[in-house]
């Protein structure tokens, strides 16, 4: 059975050439054994998190009607409400709805091109009944883009490419952040059979920045079986997506997981992620790496092309 390691980024931000490499040298076998690692030493304030979950909370402890002009569905900035969404459909595998809700923020500095701008830099919107929200994120999603550009150097570095390789790609990035709420089972009631938090599915884009809680229903990998994901304290769940997996020639994984219902052990248990979804510039060609990288020569993509059919499969 694989497991999903824990690597410290200390080194890499301030070590030398020596430590450097080996950073790079345990991701390269993290993402090729499991598409799944934790790190450490990432210099993201825990303050600044713990205030975006606490201003999270508070606009979701909102009656459903203050939410409700907030509503959106998958790939809108706003609120999705529960019933919105089933990963497991990603798969070709028609479940119930997932088990959450979502506040979804994202890139929206506009790029000149109405029908990108349309899709993948909408404007953010900003509740005023929680009005430190918009601070709070905004400095959020600042620290995400320049953590998950840095893991792209790191990717770089792992597969021996120049440091710019795959940023160079991603100079006017999309991204999106969901702020997942799993509610308690004393409020949602026992699941339906084949309904999840969120259901096995893999990530869509390049990197995913997860900051997680530690729970009883809480995120399983698949890495053969489905094992429970390692929680350390103030760490990232890091894991690749399908572009950046076919960017490899699948030397990489993108690999399954899921959010598991609320468990009988633990009723009153709620959960909320902050779940950073980064991709690359909407107009770059994605070609898969060959020899001695790759090992799988997909179709060349247009990344927005390939990322907008992988949201209209998650959509109900």
């Amino acid at each position: 059975m694989r497991t999903v390691p824990v690597i410290d980024l200390t080194p890499w931000f301030h070590g030398g050439a020596d430590g450097r490499a080996e950073v790079a040298r345990r991701v390269d076998q993290a993402l090729r054994e499991v598409g799944f690692l934790l790190v450490t030493g990432h210099g993201v304030p825990p303050e600044l998190r713990a205030g975006v979950r606490a201003a999270a909370k508070r606009f979701f402890a909102l009656p459903e009607q203050a939410k409700r002009p907030y509503a959106v569905t998958v790939g809108g900035r706003g609120w999705l409400p529960p019933g919105v969404e089933a990963n497991g459909y990603a798969e070709g595998t028609p479940t119930p709805p997932d088990l959450k809700e979502t506040f979804a923020v994202g890139a929206d500095e506009r790029i000149g091109d109405p029908a990108i701008d349309a899709e993948w830099f909408l404007a953010n919107v900003w509740p005023p009944e929680v009005p430190e929200l918009e601070g709070l994120v905004t400095a959020y999603l600042a620290r995400m883009r320049s953590l998950a550009g840095e893991l792209l150097v790191v990717c770089a570095a792992a597969l021996g490419l120049p440091d710019d390789f795959f940023t160079s790609r991603a100079r006017h990035p999309s991204y999106t952040m969901n702020i997942n709420r799993y509610p308690p089972l004393t409020q949602v009631g026992p699941p339906e059979p084949g309904q999840f938090r969120i259901g096995p599915h893999t990530d869509f884009g390049t990197v995913t920045v997860l900051d997680r809680q530690q729970g009883a229903g809480g995120l399983q990998v698949y890495t053969g079986e489905w094992v429970d994901a390692p929680y350390a304290e103030d760490s990232f769940t890091i894991n690749i997506g399908d572009l950046l997996a076919r960017w490899t020639g699948d030397r990489w994984r993108s690999t399954r997981h899921r959010v598991l219902p609320p468990d009988p052990s633990a009723p009153d248990e709620e959960l909320v992620s902050l779940i950073y979804f980064y991709e690359c510039d909407p107009h770059a060609v994605v070609e898969s790496l060959g020899p001695p990288i790759g090992t799988v020569a997909h179709p060349p993509v247009v990344a927005h092309e390939y990322l907008m059919e992988k949201l209209k499969a998650i959509t109900l």
